[in-house]
């Protein structure tokens, strides 16, 4: 009888998780399955590159520099307490370049200034720093940049690839990850989304069956898996960014990282087989690297040799940028 009983329970229990095993499985598929109708009504994945340069050179000249005004760029970084180093190595390089950057922090951090989302949950964090940012920015700027801490960003370049995009399209990318039937953009990339994305992830934000703060699972889901199911429901798919050679400009690793894959791959061809020469980010970085990236980036310069870019793009009025 005590044999027949344990065998029972042990058949319940092997019942209740596969039950359940299939109920996770279930809502899974549930939801890139919605994201996945939804594209069939909108357009598949492509992959987006930025205009040529004769495409640049038949703007007038009022217009070029109508463009290097007015194209303006939010920045958004989540960090933590324990990134205070990367945060101040970020504050004092890149984000100069952003027409605005914040920082969004799990809690308030005495020795730098940021908006405190208290939550260290990384989805609740990135749901939180968006929502702020369409609420109080939605009218002043049209491309929202969102990275971590680690990542090194050349925001000319960024703006030099969204040049010829329209802010009023559901723009959302970066560096493209295929995972089965779906799509998302990397966040150790850094991700892109233009307003009207903004405004279809803001309307579902408050929608917890298609846009849910924890995803509605048992174990956790990246925040940028999580952001790209939200933006599926709102009929917005992952595009990967690649330059006129099909080489990503979004990466997810380091400079030093790429050089030396392509040593062991390419020997003969290094540089070629690095990376893409109108790159906009890098991720893995450390705070000497960030300053290191400054430095080859925006101030060293060879004597005698001058740029003839078609065009340029100002400072934000008051910034301190190199």
């Amino acid at each position: 009888m005590r044999e027949k009983m344990l065998s029972e329970s042990s058949s319940f229990l092997k019942g209740v998780m596969l039950g359940s095993i299939f109920c996770v499985f279930t809502t899974m598929l549930g939801h890139v399955g919605i994201g996945l109708g939804n594209r069939m009504h909108h357009h598949e994945h492509h992959h987006l590159q930025p205009p040529n340069k004769e495409d640049i050179l038949k703007i007038s000249e009022n217009e070029r520099m109508e463009l290097s005004k007015n194209f303006r760029v939010y920045c958004i970084i989540l960090v933590k307490p324990k990134d205070v180093s990367l945060w101040a190595a970020v504050k004092e390089t890149w984000t100069k370049h952003c027409d605005k950057a914040e920082f969004f922090s799990s809690e308030n951090v005495k020795v730098f200034e940021s908006i405190n989302v208290e939550t260290d949950d990384l989805w609740l964090m990135m749901r939180r720093a968006y929502k702020y940012a369409f609420d109080k920015y939605s009218n002043q700027y049209n491309w929202f940049f969102l990275a971590r801490p680690t990542t090194f960003a050349i925001i000319e370049n960024l703006k030099y690839f969204l040049l010829k995009k329209d802010p009023s399209q559901p723009f959302y990318l970066g560096h493209a990850i295929k995972s089965g039937d779906f799509e998302y953009v990397s966040v150790e990339g850094g991700i892109v989304l233009s307003i009207e994305s903004m405004k279809r992830l803001n309307s579902l934000l408050e929608i917890p069956d298609k846009c849910p703060e924890q995803g509605g699972m048992i174990w956790k889901i990246s925040e940028d898996r999580q952001l790209a199911m939200c933006l599926n429901n709102a009929g917005v798919v992952a595009e990967n960014a690649e330059d006129a050679d099909g080489k990503d400009v979004f990466n997810t690793k380091s400079v030093g990282l790429f050089i030396k894959e392509a040593m062991n791959n390419h020997p003969n061809q290094v540089v070629e087989g690095c990376c893409s020469d109108t790159a906009v980010t890098f991720n893995g970085l450390t705070p000497n690297q960030m300053h290191v990236m400054m430095y080859g980036v925006y101030r060293l310069r060879a004597f005698g040799h001058i740029f003839n870019d078609a065009l340029v793009f100002l400072p934000p009025n008051g910034s301190d940028n190199d």
